[in-house]
C-alpha cells in the first residue's frame, strides 16, 4: 500500500489517507493506515525496535484525505492539546443530496451506539449526548447535488454525516445515513481537504492540503 507523504520532518507525518483503509487497526483484519506508516517508517530510517507514531484525530474508514500523525511523544501531546482548545482547524469537502440553504451552523447533541456502530441525534439533556457543531458553506451545485465546504467545531465519531442527514441532505453515497438515497457501491463523498494548526516544536502556523479524486460524483466541478 502506498501511502502519498505530503510532509514529514522530525516531529510530524502528514500523509493523504486512501478510502477504505482503516485508520487502525479493527475487527476486520484488513491492513491499517497507522501500521503500514510505522513500517514505512522503520524501513525508510532503519530503525530497530518498535518505531513510535502517535494517532491524535480520526478519519471513518471510506473518507479520505488530509491526516497528520505525531512522531514524538511531545507532538502528540502539543496536537492534543490543540484540538481540545479548537486550535486544530479541519475543514472538509462534501458532497450531499438536494440543495442546502447556502450556508449554515449546525448544532446538534449526538449519542454513539456502540453496539451497532451508529450514531443519532439526541435532545440536549441525554444523559449521553455530546454537543457536536459544525459550519457549512454551498461551493456549487450540479445535478441536484451540492458541493460543500464543512469547517468541523467539534470532532465526534460520524459527525458529519450525521448533521447533515439530519437535515435532510445525506452524503452521496452514503450507505449507513442515507439509504434511501444512495444504492449499495457507491463511494461517500466525504473528503477531509485541509488541516492548520500551530507546529509543535516550530512555533508557527502550518497548512496542508489535500484533494479529492478525480471521479464522480468530484468531476462535477472539474
Amino acid at each position: 500500500m502506498k501511502i502519498p507523504i505530503l510532509y514529514e520532518d522530525n516531529h510530524l507525518l502528514v500523509v493523504e489517507k486512501p478510502v477504505n483503509v482503516p485508520v487502525q487497526e479493527d475487527n476486520s483484519g484488513d491492513k491499517d493506515l497507522l501500521t503500514v506508516l510505522k513500517e514505512d517508517i522503520k524501513v525508510r530510517y532503519q530503525k530497530p525496535g518498535n518505531v513510535y507514531l502517535g494517532l491524535v484525530h480520526r478519519l471513518d474508514r471510506p473518507v479520505g484525505g488530509v491526516m497528520v500523525f505525531a512522531k514524538t511523544s511531545k507532538a502528540a501531546s502539543r496536537l492534543s492539546d490543540a484540538i481540545r482548545r479548537q486550535q486544530f482547524e479541519r475543514t472538509y469537502l462534501a458532497v450531499v443530496r438536494g440543495v442546502p440553504q447556502e450556508e449554515a451552523r449546525l448544532e446538534h447533541y449526538l449519542f454513539k451506539d456502540q453496539r451497532n456502530n451508529m450514531v443519532k441525534t439526541v435532545p440536549s439533556n441525554h444523559k449521553q449526548g455530546k454537543k457536536s457543531i459544525l459550519e457549512y458553506k454551498v461551493a456549487a451545485r450540479a445535478e441536484n447535488l451540492s458541493l460543500l465546504t464543512v469547517r468541523l467545531l467539534t470532532g465526534r465519531s460520524h459527525q458529519i454525516r450525521v448533521q447533515l442527514s439530519s437535515i435532510g441532505h445525506p452524503l452521496y453515497g452514503d450507505q449507513k445515513y442515507g439509504r434511501k438515497v444512495n444504492r449499495p457501491g457507491q463511494q461517500i463523498a466525504l473528503w477531509a481537504h485541509t488541516l492548520e494548526f500551530e507546529h509543535p516544536t516550530k512555533r508557527k502556523m502550518v497548512r496542508f492540503e489535500s484533494r479529492p479524486p478525480k471521479e464522480y460524483p468530484w468531476n462535477l466541478w472539474r
